[in-house]
This record gives structure tokens, sequence and C-alpha cells, in this order.
């Protein structure tokens, strides 16, 4: 994936007693040899006597919100290692015990909220059919910037998806060692156009950069997080969560199935709102990029990915539903969280953007 950065970035500010442990850990030297080779052709030491012991603070883990802002972040911090990792942090940090350990319990509490929160069942095409009818009263984030939404409040959204599409595509790509034979194909096949076609230009989250840029906001790599609230970071989270889980893999093909069914109509939204606006071309053609790929991805996610994976693994039902229920949830949640700020005339962001 590639990084877009306008100004030297940082950790994420903590939210609370678990993500400042977290990234008090991160932000200490690591100590011991670690698993880097001691001078360039020398065999890589990897013992684990050696690994330093992350000081970590459990306390609180059992009462902190599942979904709230200091756990969600705490989870987020764990997971970059897995990305493109956090500056000043050393890369050795991903494998620690201890931080792993709490990893863990972090997605326990997490994945157990999601569980909570959804009705399960093993209907898949039920859950893709009902995601493809939209009520006529529908009220969501892009019925609200397409007939009523400001330039201010467009940004606003621009900033938080930031966190989704700054990594667009990169968690799936978790699932696809996961998969077998044509299920596997397609979802490459898919992933393929999300990462541009081969093109770096054309990558979506390189798009997502552009539109950034075009709206005068920053456009480094995750540069605008601490604007944004715990239930987008928690969106994001559940796609590693999947993605890193090898059992979870249904859950991950069932998300990825739901993103690319409501992501076409949702950009054509987004489109008419942006062209209401008048607002600049690189903006809109993120939107206009998706509107008939995701058309396309959704018919392949469906029956080639998801139709492949239940013929070869029919026990995996469940986890589809549940992915397709958990991804509908949060965004849900994170929906309703924007809208109740906008209605009551307030700013939907954690905290002001800066100047400029």
């Amino acid at each position: 994936m590639t990084t877009f950065t306008t100004a030297a970035p940082s950790v994420p500010a903590a939210r609370g007693p678990l993500s400042e442990s977290v990234r008090g850990t991160l932000l200490t030297v690591f100590r011991g040899s670690g698993w880097r080779s001691p001078r360039p052709g020398a065999e890589p030491r990897i013992s684990l006597s050696e690994q330093p012991r992350a000081d970590l603070d459990f306390d609180g883990l059992a009462d902190a919100d599942p979904l709230g802002d200091d756990l969600q972040l705490a989870l987020h911090l764990c997971y970059e290692l897995h990305y493109q990792g956090l500056p000043g942090v050393s890369a050795d940090w991903e494998w620690d015990p201890e931080l792993l350990r709490l990893r863990g319990a972090l997605e326990s509490r997490f994945l157990a909220a999601l569980r909570e929160n959804v009705a399960g069942g093993e209907d898949v095409t039920g859950e893709l059919d009902g995601l493809l009818v939209e009520p006529l009263d529908a009220e969501g984030v892009s019925h609200f910037l397409r007939d009523h939404g400001d330039w201010t409040q467009v940004r606003e959204y621009f900033v938080h998806r930031s966190v989704y599409h700054h990594k667009e595509a990169d968690p799936h790509a978790w699932v696809i060692p996961r998969l077998r034979g044509r299920a596997k194909a397609a979802l490459v096949a898919v992933e393929f156009d999300e990462f541009g076609g081969g093109r770096a230009e054309c990558v979506h989250a390189r798009l997502y950069a552009d539109l950034l840029r075009a709206a005068g906001l920053p456009d480094g790599y995750l540069e605008l997080i601490d604007h944004a609230p715990g239930s987008m970071l928690a969106v994001v989270n559940m796609m590693s969560l999947f993605g890193l889980h090898r059992s979870l893999r249904g859950a991950l093909c069932g998300h990825f199935a739901a993103a690319e069914i409501t992501t076409a109509p949702s950009a054509q939204r987004m489109d008419q709102a942006l062209r209401r606006l008048g607002a600049p071309e690189a903006c809109r053609f993120f939107y206009t990029e998706h509107i008939e790929a995701d058309a396309v991805h959704e018919q392949v996610m469906r029956h080639d990915v998801l139709g492949d994976l239940l013929e070869q693994e029919p026990e995996l039902a469940a986890d589809v539903v549940f992915g397709i229920q958990a991804t509908e949830f949060l965004e849900g949640r994170f929906g309703t969280q924007l809208l109740d700020s906008w209605r009551a005339g307030r700013s939907s962001l954690r905290q002001p953007l800066p100047a400029g």
C-alpha cells in the first residue's frame, strides 16, 4: 500500500488507560536483540529468551467498554504493528508475547460484543438479498449528505473514512492464503482491482489520498486518526480481527461481500452530494470509480467467492452470516453517531481540524 505523507506522523494520542498502556509500551526502546540480523548476511537471532517483556496494564480491561474509544484505540495500535507500523515504534514489537496476550484479551471482549449485538443464523442467501433491498425512507449518512449535507460535514466524513480507506483492501488480503480453488482466485481478482490493477496511481488508497488533498485535508497515512471516534476504529478493527484469525475466514468473506454490495449505491449518493456542492473532481472520482467496479465485485463475491467457499466448507455459513451482520451493526452504529451530531448542529469529529 502506498504512503502519502504531508506532515511528520505521530503515534495517536491515548484515549484512556488501556490505550495509554499500549502506547507507552510501544514508545519505549525495544530491549533485546529481537528478530533482526546483527549484521548483513548473518543468521537472524530468534531466541525468545532475548525478547523484551512488555510492561502492560491489564487492570480495568474487564470494565472497559468493548466498543468504546479506549479499547478500540488500544486494539488499533496493536493491529497497526501488522500493517505499516507506527512512527518511532520498533518493528520487533509486532511479536512481543505480552503484547499479543493483551491483544488477545482485547479481541475477546470485542468479539463477544459483536456476537451479542447480531441475530446470527445460517441463511447466507437471505442476508445477502436483504442488503439489496433499501427502504424508501432510508436515512443513512450518504442519504443525509446527498440531500442536506454541507461542505464542512462532507469534509468531516472524509476524515472519518480515512482510517478505513488508507488501508482499503489490506485487511482482506489476510484471507487469501486461507482460501482454496475458485474462492481464492475470485477474491484475488477483486483485490487486484482494489489495488489498482497493477497501476500505483489507481490504487484505491491512493485515490483516497488524492481526495483528501483535493478537499484541503492532510493526506498522510492515518494522519487524521485522532479526529475519528472509536465507532470508526471499530469498523477497521473488525476487518483486522477477521483477517488475522483463520477461524474467522468465513466472517471476513461475509464482511467483504457486504461491503461490496452496499458500496455502489452509497458511492452514487456521495457523487450526487459532491456534484451538488461543486466539489473538486478528485473527490468525485474516488466515488465514481467505486460505482461501477463494486457492482461487478458484488457478483464475484456472492457467486464465486462465497458460493465456492460454502460448497467446500458448508459449516462456515454461520460465520459468513456473522460477518455480514457485524458489518451492518458497526457501520450503522458509526452512521448514527455522525447523524446525531449533525442534526444537533455539532461537529462529529473528536477534536477540531488544524487550521489551514
